[in-house]
């Protein structure tokens, strides 16, 4: 039999609720709680913030993802993460801004990040997160970023004097790195005419210079000289198509960690190149959170 519709329901209201039906069969859950452009600490006159989003339902404290965003260290916002899907999944997301390397050289990323880190911590209790299951996430350079700033915690240079919370720890549980740079020493010859011509000028104003004018500050730059038997656990995704960061960054990074003993999964992307919807579809953001949850239990 035929369906027929009620002539009591307006048009209009018949369209809302065969929306409301319609989202409702798709499991599309209910905008999550953000709260925008907090300041997490200034340098001088520059006000470095981050956007935090929270499970609209959470009874207990979230797990958070601190998302870096990419760019090539000197461009990019934390607008729109890409893993912000996952804050249906239970988890915090908070995105962070960072000074890029035109308005300063590295290590000052790495010093704004780390800052990041010690006020979410400090802020924990307020936001509803869990102090103990905090994981750092990247693309790209942001990507390099997370890394670093995973595998280098308690590291003087690294860590910096920015921010109010300098007593706070800036460990993290996690790493996860999207097609990031895990080797600045290395990069340029691994790289192809393109990727090289995005590489040169953005490592100009990360390093001041190249990586052989800079041996001492690529070093410093490149997790894979700081992962050791503390470093956390870390899942990497990659392309192996990818003309900008080449997927021999990734598996340094893997094989570093693999000589240390330390968890690690690497997903190669077959085909795929330099970032794209794919990366983060349902598909790889279930490959993430299977994998967090292994690691913060």
């Amino acid at each position: 039999m035929t369906p027929t519709l009620s002539h009591s329901i307006c048009p209009r209201r018949l369209v809302a609720l065969l929306c409301v039906s319609i989202l409702g069969s798709l499991g599309v859950a209910a905008e999550p709680r953000v709260q925008r452009d907090l300041e997490y600490a200034r340098v001088g006159e520059h006000s470095l913030k981050l956007d935090l989003y929270s499970p609209e339902k959470s009874t207990k404290p979230a797990p958070l993802l601190i998302y870096v965003h990419g760019g090539a260290w000197r461009g990019g916002s934390k607008a729109n993460p890409p893993i912000a899907p996952l804050v249906e999944q239970g988890f915090a997301v908070a995105s962070v801004d960072y000074r890029l390397t035109t308005v300063a050289p590295f290590p000052a990323n790495v010093h704004d990040l780390k800052a990041a880190v010690r006020f979410l911590r400090a802020k924990a209790g307020e936001s509803g997160c869990d102090p103990k299951r905090f994981v750092i996430v990247g693309s790209s350079a942001g990507g390099h970023l997370a890394a670093l700033v995973g595998v280098s915690n308690g590291n003087k240079e690294l860590e910096g004097e920015v921010g109010v919370h300098r007593g706070v720890s800036s460990d993290v549980q996690a790493i996860v790195s999207f097609f990031g740079a895990a080797n600045i020493q290395t990069i340029l010859g691994q790289s192809t005419p393109h990727g090289l011509s995005v590489r040169v000028p953005a490592l100009q104003l990360l390093l001041g210079g190249q990586p052989d004018e800079k041996p001492a500050l690529a070093k410093l730059a490149s997790p894979v000289a700081h992962v050791d038997a503390h470093a956390p656990p870390l899942l990497l995704i990659h392309g192996d198509a990818d003309p900008q960061m080449p997927i021999a960054q990734s598996r340094e990074l893997h094989a570093a960690y693999q000589k240390a003993e330390r968890p690690v999964e690497f997903v190669v992307m077959p085909g795929s190149v330099h970032g794209g919807k794919e990366f983060y579809d349902a598909e790889r953001l279930a490959l993430v959170k299977a994998f967090l949850n292994k690691h913060l239990r």
